[in-house]
């Protein structure tokens, strides 16, 4: 019996080996997508970016990838994409969504409503600003393996990548400024981002329901953590597991009801609390109120 155990658990150790080093082995490269358009970034005209920039662009490339050839093009290639678009801006907001991190902005609704409301905002100051979508995970199983790999050890990869890109825009932009968001298993990549990042005073992060496994870096000042919608207590970030079992059970025998607090739209929620829109004054007031803090002239 001894023995069996041995042989068991050894093939267990070698079974979580080879699948660490296959998540490893497969990281994939994020991609930014615009708001509204599926497609990633891609530069259709090379020459809209200087010189000086394409030739930055591949020297940090070649740093990331080495000799990965075709990373390091498509690498290039969404950078400077993202540069053409961003030099005329003002601010640059880049959305990081929660789960396995494949859905753009757009299948995120509650985060939408609050980019479009900060966007509404800082335009009443007169800003101008474009919205992107990190998408960090590729819709395979190799793509979920990594990703989960990468949230149990707060994204090393993924949070190097997105803030490459990040230092990126702000080093041959001086005068822009970017704000990292996200929810959920989203808000841990934003964290780690901003901790990349944090003597860099043209980045900014809001987050929403990070989860209970995971402790934000709220002692940054140009970070925001809501952690409440003001509604009801957020079980992911509270861990409440058997409010979520619940809920979640409610939804499979079709006795969930349809929720529209606030003037949001009707939307069902599998855990509850876990939702955060623009329209809930308590989300609304603190974005409010970061956004006043940092950026502009009384905006309430």
């Amino acid at each position: 019996m001894k023995r069996i155990a041995i042989i068991t658990i050894s093939l267990t150790l070698a079974s979580i080996i080879v699948i660490v080093l296959l998540a490893v082995a497969c990281s994939g490269l994020g991609v930014t997508c615009e708001v509204g358009n599926r497609l990633p970034l891609s530069l259709s005209n090379p020459s809209a970016a200087p010189p000086s920039v394409v030739d930055d662009a591949t020297e940090l490339a070649t740093k990331l990838f080495r000799d990965r050839q075709k990373e390091s093009d498509d690498f290039v290639n969404q950078i400077l994409a993202t540069y053409v678009e961003a030099k005329d801006k003002h601010f640059v907001i880049i959305f990081n969504c929660g789960g396995w991190g494949v859905y753009l902005l757009e299948a995120s609704p509650g985060w939408y409503s609050i980019v479009s409301g900060i966007q509404t905002e800082l335009a009443s100051l007169g800003y101008e600003s474009l919205s992107l979508s990190y998408q960090r995970t590729t819709e395979t199983w190799r793509g979920r393996l990594d990703e989960l790999t990468e949230m149990a050890t707060r994204y090393p990869s993924k949070a190097k990548d997105l803030a490459s890109r990040v230092d990126f825009l702000t080093t041959h932009i001086p005068d822009l400024k970017v704000i990292i968001v996200g929810e959920s298993s989203g808000a841990i990549i934003c964290d780690s981002v901003m901790n990349i990042l944090k003597d860099n005073p043209q980045v900014y992060s809001i987050q929403t329901g990070p989860p209970f496994w995971h402790k934000s870096n709220i002692s940054l000042d140009r970070t925001l953590v809501i952690a409440n919608n003001g509604i009801v207590a957020d079980s992911v970030n509270q861990g409440d597991f058997w409010t979520i079992t619940a809920c979640n059970l409610k939804e499979l025998f079709g006795l969930s009801e349809l929720r529209d607090d606030f003037g949001t739209p009707p939307h069902r929620v599998r855990a509850p609390g876990h939702d955060y829109w623009w329209q809930y004054p308590e989300v609304y007031s603190q974005i409010m109120n970061f956004l006043n803090k940092h950026f502009g002239s009384p905006l309430l």
